[in-house]
């Protein structure tokens, strides 16, 4: 452990203790919890981000939309608006945050709302559309005021739940312990090649409960994309050995995707903001002179699908359609026959809810 998380410990239990009585609240019935109707299906984590929450909801839209209809419920994080907005095609990320951006831009057919206030969202939700089948809630795990017919919890693969520790320490948001709300554990982020021996070492580390499904997931990385149709420079880049990226992110965990390219490319260059950063006309303006101090004459900027979201504001759009920006978009899929099993699980549980 490092010095200033031993400094930090004190307030690691401190707050541990307040989530866990705060959790006890809810257990005993002191804390109103909400059930409903419509089937809703949390995903979430214990740990503050960097799980892939997202394309997990894609994932799970993928396999029920064309049978069921489907809501996605979201907090918003890092947008300029509060309360409940229902999401448009012309909805920015400012306006409803970059991830629910990213659900509406893919799925345009599917409900897509933002509300920090879950309770209150999926009430509106229900209002608007009262035959809806499914709500997806996405980074709920914490939200005890609504009770869903099943939490989906991912852990990272590289940053396991039982090696960390509680925030501010660590990332955790509460106990380990609170991992038995979870009726599925998804391990996350796996090597695409993944031993049979790693994955019986951490299915006897996690000890999943008997009610309690384990699945192991990877990401698949796409095609790269322009950022922008109106982009300038229309030159066809092939991710090989020959070129240079200049790697844009604002995400809580870049390493697995710059681990990828540099496997792809010549070099990686980061150029790293925090989580869900809002990017503004310096921040371009440092982009463009980071990409220019590139002597290789064959190089690209590669930014996330998320950030992508966020680079779509308008006061940015002259600027960036000068440079030859693309997202590399991704997907998970899961190991062995636990697609099979995992698919199966989830369409059952909503044809008999």
């Amino acid at each position: 452990m490092k010095v200033w998380q031993l400094l930090l410990l004190p307030f690691s239990y401190l707050y541990g203790l307040i989530t866990y009585l705060r959790n006890k609240c809810f257990d005993i019935g002191l804390l109103p919890v909400s059930e409903y109707k419509s089937t809703v299906i949390s995903v979430g984590n214990l740990s503050a981000g960097g799980t892939g929450k997202t394309p997990h909801i894609e994932y799970l839209i993928r396999l029920i939309k064309d049978k069921y209809s489907v809501a996605t419920l979201s907090g918003g994080y890092g947008r300029k608006k509060s309360g409940f907005v229902l999401a448009t095609n012309l909805s920015t990320a400012r306006e409803i945050g970059d991830e629910p951006r990213q659900f509406k831009k893919k799925f345009p057919d599917i409900m897509v709302a933002v509300d920090k206030k879950r309770r209150r969202g999926i009430k509106k939700i229900l209002d608007k559309k009262p035959d809806l089948h499914i709500i997806l809630l996405d980074d709920a795990f914490q939200h005890r005021y609504v009770k869903p017919g099943l939490s989906i919890l991912l852990t990272d693969y590289a940053k396991m739940y039982y090696n960390d520790k509680m925030l501010p320490s660590g990332t955790l948001r509460e106990f380990t312990s609170s991992i038995k709300r979870a009726g599925i554990i998804i391990v996350s982020k796996t090597p695409s090649v993944f031993s049979p021996l790693d994955r019986r070492l951490l299915l006897k580390k996690i000890a999943a409960e008997k009610y309690q499904r384990v699945y192991f997931s990877y990401i698949k990385y796409g095609e790269i994309i322009p950022c922008s149709d109106a982009q300038e420079q229309k030159e066809v880049f092939c991710l090989d050995k020959s070129l240079t990226v200049l790697l844009l992110t604002g995400i809580a965990n870049p390493a697995p995707l710059e681990q990828y390219l540099k496997f792809k490319v010549k070099k990686v260059i980061q150029c790293e903001y925090s989580d869900h950063h809002n990017y503004c006309m310096n921040d371009i303006e440092l982009l463009e002179k980071s990409f220019g101090d590139i002597t290789n004459k064959n190089k690209i900027i590669i930014t996330t699908e998320k950030d992508a979201m966020r680079l779509e504001n308008l006061n940015l759009r002259e600027k960036l359609k000068k440079l030859p920006l693309y997202f590399i978009p991704i997907e998970i899929a899961f190991h062995q026959k636990d697609q099979e099993d995992f698919n199966r699980y989830i369409l059952n549980y909503v044809r008999t809810t």
